[in-house]
């Protein structure tokens, strides 16, 4: 698969953009990225070669930790997100390479990975994770879906299949000038420690597989979505239109166990929602896919008439061209329970924003640790863990573990939540800080549509969520089928890309 310097037309309105591409050839070549489909247990290999140009079309930062070549080149490396195969073939931040390969990262191994596809089947996508240059990497179009399948499981299921029934929606926010040239702020909020770094990019136009606002023909019967968020820090709170309801069939990676039915649902940056939207219900011939999240989210700017609409769907005024014999059953798929029964070790993660004397953000850590710093997220490779993360920021943060597969139980909010940040700040220890005495607040209700076993998990700011982190196989509970203890290692860090880039990104590094 190359990664390509090509021109793409985002509305009818607009000017070709510059964006980054992966695609077989440059005639080939999108934003999103062409769909990888694998079948589960069988290996998929993939050579990433880097075509891209000297010099980046965003203004990137380097007084954040970034992968920066000596002799000019776009570094970029390649992360399965939501992939379960060996540390080399993860698409380590280290890892990266610039134009065919005349520069490496330290971690840079080989150019062909194996996704040996153990995991159980579902959603998956792919993109850049370069160090500190993710969020402009993703910003200039280095996204792409990934399908694990199962025959047995989906002809079991019988919902709706087929390349016009079944269908991604990879969603993203950008920008744009009236050149049609991708637009990024290039002055920081700090901008005398940080040159352009700010704390979240947010864009006017709502973008759809690579149009802007666009529009879909549907015919009256059932169509299953895997909805994307590839944004890099817009969240959504979607619904539709004309009253039609969205029917839950999975989340991330995994299916739920039974359907859920909502008027409405909130996806964070790089969640998948697998949906089933009935247009043989509808009393229209129109329904458009609206968001009204906030952002950042939860408390900032209530969206506006460009990015409140997401995309139209057509509905036709005639019945199916063919009947339609897909169904939505009453039971799904189920997977180990997630429980603190016979889990190994508790861990406190607190997510932690820095300010300047003005009151902004300069960069935002993990435990008060960099990226740089050794792991202290050690464990048994085949173990489960608890894990209490503490989110002491204003904004929403999407907690994403690479490798492993997580479930939040439980949501508690902090109580006399100063007084525990006054001691954080000295000691630098939950425990120390008694957090478990703070956290003893109201709880959130986990929404239903989020019961499985997933790759990113929503940390509300002001609360505690209690994580059942699994490192084994999620079906069966089995060890790994390779050696996750090798080098490099995996990661974990928020999904917010400028929070990732500066620098809410720990290591995880697994042993026997």
């Amino acid at each position: 698969m190359n990664l390509l310097c090509y021109v793409q037309k985002f509305h009818r309105d607009l000017p070709e953009t510059t964006v980054f591409a992966y695609g077989i050839s440059k005639e080939a070549a999108t934003v999103p990225g062409p769909t990888i489909e694998a079948l589960q247990g069988v290996p998929t290999h993939i050579t990433w070669e880097n075509y891209l140009p000297k010099s980046h079309i965003l203004p990137w930062d380097a007084t954040v930790p970034t992968a920066i070549s000596k002799h000019g080149g776009v570094p970029t490396v390649v992360h399965l997100h939501a992939g379960v195969h060996p540390p080399k073939f993860d698409g380590s931040a280290f890892a990266w390479f610039t134009n065919k390969f005349n520069e490496t990262g330290p971690a840079w191994t080989i150019p062909t990975y194996t996704y040996p596809n153990v995991q159980h089947a579902g959603n998956l996508w792919y993109h850049d994770h370069a160090l500190g240059l993710t969020r402009v990497n993703l910003l200039a179009g280095l996204i792409g879906a990934y399908v694990i399948r199962n025959p047995a499981v989906e002809s079991k299921l019988n919902l709706p299949s087929g390349s016009e029934f079944d269908q991604h929606l990879v969603v993203m926010d950008r920008s744009f000038r009236k050149d049609g040239s991708l637009c990024m702020n290039s002055t920081g909020d700090n901008p005398s420690i940080h040159p352009q770094w700010q704390p979240e990019y947010f864009g006017e136009a709502i973008v759809v597989n690579g149009k802007a606002w666009p529009f879909l023909k549907v015919q009256r019967q059932k169509y299953r979505f895997r909805i994307i968020n590839a944004s890099n820090a817009r969240y959504f709170n979607f619904s539709l239109s004309n009253g039609l309801k969205f029917t839950h069939v999975g989340s991330d990676c995994s299916y739920l166990s039974k359907p859920v039915t909502t008027e409405s649902f909130i996806m964070a940056p790089s969640e998948i929602a697998d949906v089933i939207i009935d247009f043989s219900t509808s009393l229209t011939n129109e329904a458009v896919l609206l968001n009204n999240a906030s952002y950042p989210y939860p408390t900032g700017d209530p969206v506006n008439n460009l990015n409140s609409k997401v995309m139209k769907f057509e509905i036709s005024p005639n019945k199916p061209t063919k009947p339609d014999n897909s169904l939505i059953p009453k039971t799904l798929v189920n997977y180990q329970a997630a429980t603190i029964k016979g889990a190994s070790k508790t861990r406190y993660i607190v997510m932690y924003e820095y300010l300047s004397s003005t009151g902004l953000p300069t960069h935002l850590y993990i435990n008060g640790k960099r990226l740089e710093d050794p792991a202290t997220e050690t464990p048994k490779s085949g173990s489960t863990e608890i894990w209490e993360v503490i989110n002491l920021t204003a904004d929403n943060h999407p907690l994403h573990l690479h490798l492993a597969t997580f479930q939040a139980i439980k949501i508690s909010e902090l109580e006399n939540i100063d007084e525990f940040k006054a001691c954080m700040s000295k000691k630098n220890d939950a425990v120390a800080c008694n957090v478990a005495d703070h956290a003893t607040g109201k709880l959130a209700i986990i929404p239903d549509y989020e019961k499985t076993w997933k790759n990113s998990v929503k940390i509300m700011p002001g609360y505690q969520t209690t994580v059942v982190v699994k490192f084994n196989l999620v079906e069966n509970g089995a060890p790994y089928p390779f050696d996750a203890t090798a080098e490099p290692g995996y990661v974990y860090h928020c999904h917010i890309l400028d929070h990732e880039d500066n620098a809410m990104i720990r290591p995880l590094k697994l042993v026997k």
